[in-house]
C-alpha cells in the first residue's frame, strides 16, 4: 500500500484546481461578452462566448474524472479560438497592436506540463504550433479579407488587460513548473537519502482464506529512518507525491516485491502465494509503465500470474481509455488488477464496466462498522452479491474481530485481510507464518495462533 489516502486527496485538489480554472476563463470570457454585446458588437460577442462554452463543458467534464479529454479539448480548442479571432478582429492598427496572441505561450507552457505528467506526440504538436503560431502572428500582419477590426475605445482596455491576464497566467505556470522540477527538500530529500542507503522496506501483512490458510499477502511500504525511528507513510508518502518521486519508489516496491515473488516461486510452500502491490496514480500514468513491468518480470523470472497490482479511482485522473488500455496490456501478460477502496469513490460501477478488474477490496471503512450499522452491512453484503455475479473475487481489509470475520465469511468474502490474522511483518517473520497449521479464527474471540505471533 502506498499513501491511497494522499493519492485521493491529491486528486482531489486536482480537480478543485482544473474547476476553479475553467470558472475563471468562462468568468473572464463572460465579461469580454457582455462588453462586446453593450457595444454592438454581436459577432464578436458570439465569437467571445465560445471560450464560455467550452470552459463550461470542461468544468462538467473535469467533476467526472475526464482529465485527458479536459486537456486536449481545451489545447485544441482555445488555439484553434486565439487564432481564429486574432485574424478576424484582434488585428494590428497604427497605435493598437494585437494581443490576443499572447495566450499562445500561454497554451504552450501549459501544453508542456501536461506533456511531463503523460508524455505524447500529440502534445508536442500542440506546443509547436502554439509557438510557431505566436511567432507568425507577432512578426507579421496577417488578417482574414474580411476582417472586422474592434473599436479603438476597446482595444485600448484590451491592450493592458489582455497582456496582463497572459503575463499573470504564465508566471502561475512558471511557479508551477518550478515546483514540479525542484529538488526535493526537507522529508523528501531524507527519503531520497534513505532509499540510496536501503531504509526503504516492505512488510508482508498475511491475505488468509475462510480457512485460515494464508494465500498471499500486500507488500506494504515501511521507512526506518537512523535517527527518527520509524517514519509513517502518511507523513513521508505526501511529501514524496510532491516532489514527484512516487514513480520512483513505486518501481522500487515492485522491483523488491517480484524479487520476493521469485523466492517464493523456489518454494514449494510458498508457490501458490500471490502478492499485491499498490500502484500510485503518478508511477501508473507514466508512459513506460507496462514496459518497466515486462521487464521486471521478466528479469525476476515470475509468473505473472502471482501478482496482484492494487489500483485506486485516483489513477483515472488520465482518463478511463488509457488506463484500460494499460490494464488491457499487462492483463495479457497475466497479471491481474484489483480496484482497491471498493465502494468509496463516486464511479466505481461504471469503472467495471469498461476495467479489466479480478477483485474487488472492500474498504476497511465498511468493514469496520458492518457490525454496528445495518447500512454498512447492506452495502457490504451488495458489493459481495454484485462481485459474485461479476464472477470477481472479493478481498475484505481491516478484518480485526472475529464478529467481522463471520459476517463476512457468511456473506460470502473469499479473503480477508487484517490484524486479526495478522499486522503487517518482516519477511522472514511472514514465511516463518507459513509453518503453521491454518485454523480458523475462533468464536470465543481470542485469535488464532498467527495473529498472536504477527502482534507479538
Amino acid at each position: 500500500m502506498i499513501g491511497k489516502g494522499s493519492e485521493e486527496q491529491k486528486t482531489i485538489r486536482v480537480i478543485r484546481a482544473y474547476q476553479a480554472a475553467t470558472l475563471a476563463v468562462a468568468l473572464f470570457s463572460s465579461v469580454w461578452t457582455l462588453i462586446f454585446a453593450m457595444n454592438g458588437l454581436p459577432a464578436v460577442a458570439i465569437a467571445e462566448s465560445v471560450p464560455v462554452i467550452i470552459s463550461l463543458a470542461c468544468f462538467v467534464l473535469v467533476s467526472r474524472g475526464k482529465f485527458g479529454l479536459v486537456n486536449l479539448i481545451v489545447q485544441i480548442s482555445f488555439l484553434v479560438f486565439i487564432i481564429c479571432f486574432s485574424l478576424m478582429f484582434d488585428v494590428p492598427e497604427p497605435g493598437f497592436p494585437r494581443v490576443t496572441h499572447l495566450f499562445l505561450p500561454v497554451l504552450g507552457m501549459l501544453g508542456y506540463l501536461n506533456h511531463l505528467r503523460r508524455p505524447s506526440r500529440l502534445q508536442i504538436l500542440i506546443i509547436a504550433a502554439s509557438v510557431i503560431t505566436f511567432i507568425v502572428l507577432h512578426a507579421a500582419d496577417l488578417r482574414l479579407p474580411f476582417a472586422d477590426p474592434l473599436p479603438a475605445e476597446l482595444r485600448g482596455v484590451g491592450i493592458w488587460m489582455n497582456p496582463a491576464i497572459a503575463t499573470l497566467v504564465f508566471c502561475s505556470t512558471i511557479y508551477v513548473l518550478q515546483k514540479h522540477l525542484s529538488a526535493p527538500t526537507g522529508l523528501a530529500r531524507d527519503l531520497v537519502r534513505g532509499m540510496q542507503r536501503g531504509e526503504l522496506t516492505l512488510a508482508y501483512q498475511p491475505q488468509v482464506d475462510s480457512e485460515g490458510k494464508v494465500v498471499g499477502a500486500e507488500a506494504l511500504l515501511r521507512w526506518n529512518h537512523p535517527t527518527k525511528g520509524a517514519i509513517s507513510p502518511a507523513s513521508f508518502i505526501p511529501a514524496a507525491e510532491d516532489v514527484g518521486l512516487m514513480p520512483i519508489i513505486g518501481s522500487y516496491v515492485l522491483d523488491q516485491a517480484l524479487s520476493t515473488l521469485a523466492l517464493w516461486q523456489a518454494d514449494p510452500k510458498c508457490a501458490a502465494l500471490t502478492l499485491s502491490v499498490n500502484v500510485s496514480a503518478s508511477q501508473f500514468n507514466e508512459s513506460d509503465f507496462c514496459v518497466t513491468v515486462r521487464d521486471l518480470l521478466s528479469r525476476h523470472g515470475v509468473d505473472p500470474k502471482r501478482l496482484q497490482l492494487e489500483l485506486t479511482e485516483s489513477v483515472l485522473i488520465a482518463g478511463l481509455e488509457p488506463v484500460a488500455e494499460k490494464m488491457a496490456e499487462l492483463t495479457t501478460l497475466g497479471v491481474t488488477f484489483s480496484l482497491d477502496d471498493f465502494g468509496t469513490g463516486f464511479s466505481s460501477l461504471a469503472y467495471l464496466r469498461s476495467l479489466p478488474v479480478a477483485e474487488l477490496k472492500i474498504d476497511r471503512s465498511f468493514v469496520a462498522s458492518i457490525t454496528e450499522s445495518d447500512r454498512a452491512a447492506a452495502l457490504v453484503r451488495s458489493i459481495l452479491t454484485l462481485a459474485q455475479d461479476l464472477g470477481l473475487r472479493t478481498v475484505a481489509e481491516g478484518v480485526e474481530t472475529q464478529a467481522q470475520f463471520a459476517f463476512l465469511d457468511e456473506a460470502g468474502c473469499e479473503i480477508f485481510q487484517g490484524w486479526l490474522f495478522g499486522r503487517p511483518m518482516p519477511l522472514a517473520e511472514f514465511e516463518a507464518l507459513l509453518s503453521a497449521p491454518p485454523e480458523r479464527p475462533a468464536a470465543s474471540g481470542t485469535l488464532r495462533p498467527a495473529a498472536r505471533l504477527a502482534a507479538g
